[in-house]
């Protein structure tokens, strides 16, 4: 069981100031990490986070923009020496409402296209990239991506029906296709450099929506409930320590049995 503890290993995590994010962050902390907390829009969530939590800190980043990655990365390595883990978990907000109405796909502005694209696959381009110079040069290093069950089927519309619940657009499920493909590739780009990519793919997260959209949405699941964050935590936990040290170039689909039917 001590492979599963992060004791002394340092860990970056992107989109820290989320939902999800700001429960990963204190479950790693809890399990021994330092955890850096990156983001943009939440940095503020991000330094309330950090107060409990020694020897971490909060970093303001658009990862969307090249200059501001390179500048944090390089800052992060002269602090800190050496950084075991670089967790990608930043998303662009999901929505398909424009102007109050529910655009769909056939009306889906290119702008939001556009800023998923920029968040969720360049963001994390960028990311790897940038991380990935600096593990080459210490000899190690772990990547984690998050996918999304969306990223490896269809989204089924009738999950969402008439709840008013806002559904997964084209744009998410493009880019979290691609996060999977950029993880693959990474990961047979860097054999044999002791650098591992993963990917974790979840299911629906509970988080208080519709009652009938969760009644819709466990009906599809073999486990019959929505997901819980700490569902993920743990297999973000199992990815990112030395207990999956022969896994990389892996999916892992955390769902319930969603895509298993």
């Amino acid at each position: 069981m001590d492979k599963f503890r992060l004791d002394g290993k340092v860990v970056v995590l992107t989109g820290a100031g989320g939902f999800l994010g700001s429960f990963f962050s204190k479950f790693l902390y809890d399990k021994g990490a330092k955890v850096i907390l990156v983001d943009n829009e939440k940095y503020n969530e991000c330094c309330k986070l950090v107060s409990g939590m020694d020897g971490c800190f909060a970093v303001k980043c658009n990862i969307t923009n090249e200059l501001e990655v390179d500048y944090f990365t390089d800052t992060i390595f002269r602090m800190m020496k050496n950084v075991d883990i670089l967790i990608n978990n930043a998303a662009a907000r999901q929505t398909t409402i424009v102007d109050g109405k529910n655009v769909g796909f056939e009306r889906f502005p290119v702008e939001l296209w556009q800023q998923n694209l920029d968040v969720n696959l360049t963001g994390t381009f960028l990311c790897c990239r940038e991380f990935g110079k600096h593990f080459i040069e210490q000899g190690h290093g772990v990547i984690l991506n998050m996918g999304s069950q969306y990223g490896i089927i269809g989204c089924d519309q009738r999950v969402y029906g008439d709840t008013g619940m806002i559904n997964s657009s084209a744009a998410y499920a493009a880019t979290k296709s691609g996060i999977l493909g950029l993880t693959r590739y990474l990961a047979a780009y860097w054999q044999g450099k002791n650098i591992r990519v993963n990917c974790l793919s979840p299911g629906g997260v509970f988080h208080d929506q519709d009652t009938q959209f969760v009644k819709n949405y466990v009906e599809k699941t073999m486990i019959k409930r929505m997901g819980t964050p700490e569902d993920l935590a743990n297999a973000v936990l199992y990815l990112i320590s030395d207990a999956s040290e022969w896994v990389t170039g892996f999916d892992m689909v955390v769902d319930g049995g969603w895509t298993a039917w």
